[in-house]
């Protein structure tokens, strides 16, 4: 009935352009550059005002609660703080049979490449391999200075 509604109410685009579906259909379709793009999207569109007069852009945690507050909007399942036996990555998805492993990191805080190689070297994988068909490994990784992506990187776990 929800979809009958939805088709019947918007036109018909304006399910195409939503943000939450596009990412659900990369997701899907394992398009991690498209994924990216969308991410950028998603804090490019963030107003500079919002971060005038206060040093919220520094921390990890503030790109990690908007990625969160995202994913979770979409329906998506999503676990933060995903702990382990050698530490915990910073979001676990789990969609259509496989899981993604995301890792955030501020450049000026530190250096980069280790938001991916942090999730390689202490195995965040290694858990939900008996639970996943893949488990997909990304590190995203910002700047305060652009408040916004600056590297985006992918494995497979």
């Amino acid at each position: 009935m929800n979809a009958s509604l939805l088709a019947a109410l918007t036109p018909p685009d304006a399910v195409r352009r939503n943000p939450g579906l596009t990412l659900v259909e990369r997701l899907r379709a394992r398009d991690f550059a498209g994924i990216e793009g969308l991410v950028r999207g998603l804090f490019a569109s963030i107003p500079y005002e919002w971060h005038t007069r206060n040093e919220i852009a520094r921390y990890e945690g503030y790109y990690a609660s908007v990625f969160y507050a995202w994913l979770a909007a979409v329906g998506l399942d999503v676990t933060v703080e995903d702990s382990s036996s050698r530490g915990r990555a910073d979001l676990a998805v789990r969609f259509a049979g496989d899981v993604f492993l995301f890792e955030f990191k501020v450049v000026e805080q530190a250096a980069e490449g280790t938001a991916l190689a942090q999730l390689q070297a202490r195995g965040y994988a290694e858990k939900h391999r008996p639970e996943a068909a893949d488990v997909y490994l990304i590190g995203v990784e910002f700047s305060r200075e652009q408040r916004n992506v600056v590297a985006f990187e992918t494995a497979s776990g």
